[in-house]
């Protein structure tokens, strides 16, 4: 028996009323990384969002990203590490407010986007929005690339790291992610993801776009919430893992 989180970023899309993909994929997956109002969502999705996952029990955590809603926050684009911390900082309070108020407990956080791949990256940006988190809250989870310079310095402030894999995303030879602006970023093929996603958890580790094997300790794997058959592969993948013997929960310690 296996046993591995499958995180998911939702709460991206604005306005006031349910969104009933977000909903649905709130019943199979077993945390939710909630738009904070930058790249995507605002304040009403923010509070439905997080009360949907409070009822069924998901992991709640925030998922800041850059201040760019026209590009979906994925497009990269120079920052400091002290403009990192404050981007950080501002997104996590925004959904903790709206956490606190519901009666619930915000569990982690998760970047989004290019500042995501960016911070993975740099050293500097990995020691400010760590720095951020610590500040705000040291119990909090930091959900990052699995073998990262963020994951290395995570550890290093002793704040607690969830080394994360993707389904959907392919994987250059030394474990970052091939850039969404590369054709090949993307896997498509729902039969493809589903084994990699399997082979990440029994074998912890991934096969490069050059067909290396690169290992990796991988504790929780992301789906996005906001492709166009996001919830049919979210109900594939999970029926799968379940015939592997791969038991979905959230991180626990």
């Amino acid at each position: 028996m296996y046993a591995i989180d499958i995180n998911c970023d939702l709460g991206e899309t604005p306005g006031n009323q349910p969104n009933q993909i977000d909903e649905a994929l709130l019943d199979l997956v077993s945390s939710a990384n909630i738009a904070c109002g930058f790249h995507a969502g605002d304040a009403m999705r923010m509070e439905i969002t997080i009360a949907a996952a409070l009822k069924r029990g998901v992991a709640i955590g925030a998922h800041p990203g850059l201040d760019d809603k026209a590009n979906f926050g994925r497009i990269p684009h120079p920052i400091s590490p002290r403009e990192a911390y404050q981007l950080v900082l501002y997104q996590m309070g925004a959904l903790s407010g709206f956490v606190q108020v519901a009666g619930g407990k915000m569990q982690h956080v998760k970047l989004h986007g290019a500042l995501y791949n960016m911070v993975a990256q740099d050293r500097l940006l990995s020691e400010a929005v760590v720095q951020a988190i610590v500040d705000f809250n040291p119990a909090l989870k930091l959900y990052a690339l699995a073998g990262s310079t963020t994951v290395d310095v995570a550890k290093e402030h002793g704040l607690r790291v969830v080394q994360e894999g993707f389904a959907d995303r392919r994987y250059e030879s030394d474990g970052t992610l091939v850039s969404r602006q590369d054709p090949m970023a993307l896997i498509t093929d729902r039969i493809e993801a589903v084994q990699q996603s399997i082979l990440m958890v029994k074998k912890q580790g991934v096969q490069s776009i050059d067909k290396i094997w690169v290992s990796r300790d991988i504790e929780t794997i992301c789906i996005h919430g906001d492709g166009e058959h996001a919830l049919s592969f979210a109900q594939d993948l999970t029926t799968h893992l379940l015939k592997e013997n791969i038991f979905i929960s959230a991180p626990i310690v």
